[in-house]
């Protein structure tokens, strides 16, 4: 299964934009299988995608910005193309399409957006945060609206399993709603308490190992760790991060 692991970039970001080929380098010895990119820091993307070849790194999707996705659209998918990627995913949407008009505004750009990129063999995912359970659509959570594909949908779910947790979900029951439409998911963890936090895979308390089962008979390509903060070195935290994983993935 770790061939199946990928460390989100925003976790190393201070990092990364001061030596983005050092990074690499460093959670390719590691272990880590594939990163997922996000933003790059003004970093040559040529640069980028030769020492992705150099370590063996695979790219484990991309997030791209929704205002991007929609107005660049060709700019990115030429950025995919170099990092060998099919695999575009909106990270979260502006704060003034966060209701239920702009929900629907976004589901069907993310859609149109979606129905372009087939013809290219590329897909579009959405990635959650906890606003999405705080807008009622349709009876259901602003999420459940955008993975909603009864209706023909072409929009893949990234959930984030700390952000569903936080909104007082358990991760393992949202994610089996929708079987093999999660290739990616976020792997994040969370400190006990009311004022929970970000914390590394294992040392809190959420229960991977099920999550892990479960995406392994039902279509997860890539287990995506990210920690949006990190106390001490950004580093050394995804190095425990992927040591803990992989010893959930064996126990």
């Amino acid at each position: 299964m770790k061939q199946k692991f990928a460390i989100q970039l925003h976790t190393v970001r201070k990092e990364f934009e001061q030596d983005c080929a050092g990074v690499l380098r460093e959670l390719a010895a590691m272990g880590w299988a594939g990163v997922q990119t996000a933003q790059l820091y003004n970093h040559d993307p040529r640069e980028i995608a030769a020492v992705l070849v150099e370590t063996g790194l695979r790219v484990a999707g991309m997030h791209v910005d929704y205002e991007q996705l929609n107005n660049q659209l060709d700019i990115v998918i030429s950025e995919a193309e170099m990092f060998n990627t099919r695999d575009l995913i909106c990270p979260a949407l502006p704060p003034r399409l966060r209701n239920e008009q702009g929900f629907r505004e976004a589901r069907s750009v993310l859609n149109e957006i979606a129905h372009k990129g087939k013809e290219k063999g590329l897909r579009i995912h959405y990635h959650n945060h906890a606003y999405e359970f705080e807008t009622l659509i349709d009876g259901g959570s602003a999420l459940s609206y955008m993975c909603d594909t009864t209706d023909g949908s072409d929009i893949y779910a990234e959930p984030d399993v700390y952000w569903v947790k936080k909104s007082g979900i358990d991760p393992l029951y949202f994610i089996q709603q929708y079987p093999n439409r999660i290739p990616y998911i976020h792997l994040k963890d969370m400190t006990p308490g009311d004022n929970s936090e970000f914390t590394e895979i294992g040392t809190g308390i959420i229960d991977f190992k099920p999550i892990l089962i479960w995406g392994e008979k039902h279509g997860i390509e890539w287990y995506v760790v990210e920690q949006d903060q990190c106390k001490g070195s950004a580093m050394d935290s995804v190095a425990v991060s992927y040591t803990q994983l992989v010893r959930l993935s064996r126990d």
